[in-house]
C-alpha cells in the first residue's frame, strides 16, 4: 500500500509542476508601484470594471487576464501649426501632463483602451488649441496673453477628457514661432510700448517732484509770515541788549557807549 502511494504522490507532484510551468506566467501577476490592474474573467462575465487591483502580488485563474495600467503622471510634448485670429500661420510647442483616473481604469479599458493618449488626449488638445488660438492675434500669443491662452486651453481640454476617465494636470506653451518679419515688428512694438511707459513714469515723477517743491515753498512762505508777525521792535531791542551784554563780558578791551546805537542800543567800540 505504501509502495503504491508513493508513485501516486509523485505523479501528482509532477503534474502540478507541469501545470505551474505551463500556466504560471498567467496565474501570477505582480502590479508595480504606480500601477493599477483590472481583471478580465473569461468565464465569469468578462471585464470586471468595478474592481481595481492595487500594487502587489496576485494569483488569478490561468484563463483570466489582468490588464495593468500605469497611472502615474506623464509628460508629453506636441508640436502644432495653428492659425491666429487674422489668419496667420503660427508654430507652437506644447507640453502637457496627464494620467488615467486610477479608480476608473476598468471603464477606461472597456471604452477606450491603453492607447488613450493617441486616441483621446492628443486629438482633444489639438482641437481645443486650434479653436482657442483662433480667437487671438499673434502678438497676444507671443507676449501679452500667453498665460490666459494656456488657461483657456487647459480648462476646455480638462473638461472634455474627464468624461473619458482621464485627468489633465497642466498645459504649457513652451515656444511660439512666428515669421521673422512679424516677430521683429512685434518686438519693436513692445520696445516702443516699454519706452512709452518709462517716459510716462518720468513725467509722473517730475510732476510729483514739482508738487512736492510747491508744497515745500508754501510751507516756507507760511513760516516766514508767522515769524514776521511775531518779531516786533521790542523783541529785537531786547535781543540786542542780550547780545550787548554777552559781548561786554568778553575779556577783550572795549569801550561801551550807552544809548547812541540804532534803537537806543549801546555801541561797543574797539576791542583787542
Amino acid at each position: 500500500m505504501e509502495n503504491q502511494g508513493l508513485p501516486r504522490a509523485l505523479v501528482t507532484g509532477i503534474a502540478g509542476l507541469i501545470f505551474i510551468v505551463l500556466f504560471g506566467s498567467s496565474m501570477f501577476v505582480t502590479i508595480e508601484p504606480g500601477e493599477k490592474g483590472v481583471l478580465f474573467k473569461k468565464f465569469a462575465g468578462g471585464l470586471d470594471k468595478e474592481t481595481v487591483y492595487e500594487q502587489g502580488f496576485h494569483v488569478i485563474a490561468p484563463w483570466n487576464t489582468m490588464h495593468v495600467y500605469d497611472v502615474k503622471l506623464k509628460d508629453t510634448f506636441e508640436k502644432m501649426e495653428v492659425l491666429s485670429k487674422n489668419g496667420l500661420s503660427i508654430k507652437i510647442d506644447l507640453s502637457f501632463r496627464y494620467q488615467p483616473v486610477p479608480s476608473q481604469i476598468g471603464f477606461l479599458h472597456d471604452n477606450i483602451g491603453k492607447d488613450y493618449l493617441e486616441r483621446i488626449i492628443k486629438p482633444e488638445i489639438r482641437s481645443v488649441t486650434r479653436e482657442v488660438i483662433g480667437n487671438y492675434l499673434p502678438e497676444e500669443l507671443y507676449s501679452t496673453k500667453r498665460e490666459a491662452i494656456e488657461d483657456e486651453i487647459y480648462a476646455a481640454t480638462k473638461t472634455n477628457i474627464e468624461a473619458k476617465y482621464l485627468l489633465l494636470d497642466a498645459i504649457l506653451i513652451r515656444d511660439v514661432t512666428l515669421p521673422q518679419t512679424l516677430r521683429t515688428a512685434i518686438e519693436q512694438k513692445l520696445k516702443q510700448e516699454q519706452e512709452s511707459l518709462e517716459y510716462e513714469f518720468k513725467i509722473d515723477k517730475a510732476r510729483k517732484e514739482a508738487e512736492r517743491k510747491e508744497i515745500e515753498a508754501k510751507g516756507i512762505s507760511e513760516f516766514q509770515k508767522i515769524v514776521t508777525r511775531t518779531i516786533t521792535p521790542q523783541l529785537l531791542k531786547w535781543k540786542g541788549i542780550e547780545a550787548t551784554q554777552e559781548i561786554s563780558k568778553s575779556p577783550n578791551a572795549k569801550v561801551v557807549v550807552i544809548g547812541n546805537g540804532e534803537g537806543d542800543l549801546p555801541i561797543i567800540l574797539g576791542g583787542q
